[in-house]
């Protein structure tokens, strides 16, 4: 039995749902964002920290070996230069000293160095002058000049003490020949931070 009131004109009274605005037929629904299908992902390279590791470790071996270098070469420096110390270049120098204090007359650096470190507690001195005249006389009357080239071998009787034999090239006083090669041995004694020849020998002549 129908109701007092007629049902709204153009109603279905048969569907149970109406239908949302926009999304019937003919409406495809709300555009999409991006038009067109979504790009790839851009691939991002994984850090490499194997390679930034071994770069440190080549940098860190290089800064070492550079202050090894430098700490190596200031201790040799400083145990060349270090007075009363006997190596190869104290001991040249030490030698070179007494050939030009023979050559030049020095005696009182010919007798210092022959008293082997008794010199400041000699009170009379004239016969070490007088010895020390003799063997300059003695030098300068077999070479005009005296020139120690290497040391060629140093034997320690202490840290103090040592035997070193040694090269030198010689000018005759007298004659036509130029210089040549000649050996001698030496005794040197380390006293007061100074190294003294206590005593020289040439290999082929006698002693001065």
């Amino acid at each position: 039995m129908a109701g007092p009131y007629p049902p709204p004109q153009g109603t279905d009274v048969t569907s149970t749902h109406s239908v949302p605005p926009g999304y019937g037929p003919g409406y495809p629904g709300p555009p999409n964002a991006y038009p067109g299908p979504l790009p790839p992902p851009v691939p991002y390279p994984a850090p490499r920290r194997g390679r930034r590791l071994l770069t440190w470790v080549v940098v860190l071996a290089a800064v070492v070996g550079l202050v090894a270098a430098v700490v190596w070469a200031a201790r040799d420096d400083a145990a060349t230069t270090a007075t009363g110390v006997i190596n190869e270049g104290s001991a040249k120098t030490a030698i070179q000293n007494y050939l030009d204090a023979l050559s030049n007359k020095d005696l009182q650096t010919i007798s210092r160095n022959a008293l082997c470190g008794l010199y400041d507690g000699v009170r009379d001195r004239r016969s070490d002058d007088a010895l020390a005249k003799l063997s300059s006389d003695a030098f300068n009357k077999q070479f005009s000049s005296a020139e120690v080239t290497s040391v060629d071998t140093i034997v320690f009787a202490s840290p103090a003490s040592a035997q070193v034999l040694f090269s030198m090239r010689v000018t005759a006083a007298r004659g036509t020949r130029g210089p040549e090669e000649r050996q001698g041995v030496a005794q040197l004694l380390t006293h007061n931070n100074q190294i003294l020849v206590c005593s020289y020998v040439m290999r082929t002549a006698g002693a001065f």
